[in-house]
């Protein structure tokens, strides 16, 4: 061995024999993987392409977390109708609506229909159907997701 500091420890019983030939095997590899030089500093043209990549990832990174948002609200917002939806009267009287130029109907009983043009109730879309909830859980589903309260006669 050529290193003076390796046969000491050797001699002194502080490294073994393996570890000194595993220290030179690396040190050769290491050797070998950059041909003697020591590695080379990376150019502009690597380092911009790096940014470039960066900030895709970034942006990347960005657009999943709004999805996931999103996700989350509608979530929270078909939690919301589920958890408060009043029972709708099939035998009730029809209230009619409009959503994007259709009249749409649903049944409640009277003291329901009353109470949505005072704006205690609101109707909310669920899905493909209709549900009513308090004007609370209206408000809250309104922050959330403006376009799933259809009817809400909230007084200025």
């Amino acid at each position: 061995m050529a290193n003076p500091l390796q046969e000491q420890l050797l001699k002194a019983g502080l490294a073994s024999k393996k570890q000194a030939k595993k220290a030179e095997h690396e040190k050769r590899i290491s050797r070998k993987q950059h041909n003697g030089n020591p590695p080379a500093p990376v150019s502009n043209a690597a380092r911009e392409e790096q940014a470039a990549k960066d900030q895709r990832n970034r942006e990347l990174n960005r657009e999943r977390a709004e999805e996931s948002r999103l996700r989350e609200q509608k979530a929270q917002v078909k939690q919301l109708i589920e958890t408060n939806r009043l029972p709708k009267d099939d035998r009730g009287e029809p209230y009619h609506f409009a959503e994007q130029n259709k009249i749409k109907r649903i049944f409640v009983s009277e003291e329901m229909a009353d109470q949505l043009s005072r704006g205690q109730l609101a109707i909310v879309k669920l899905g493909a159907g209709y549900e009513v909830v308090p004007a609370k859980s209206a408000r809250q589903i309104a922050s959330r997701d403006q376009e799933a309260v259809i009817v809400f006669h909230e007084k200025a």
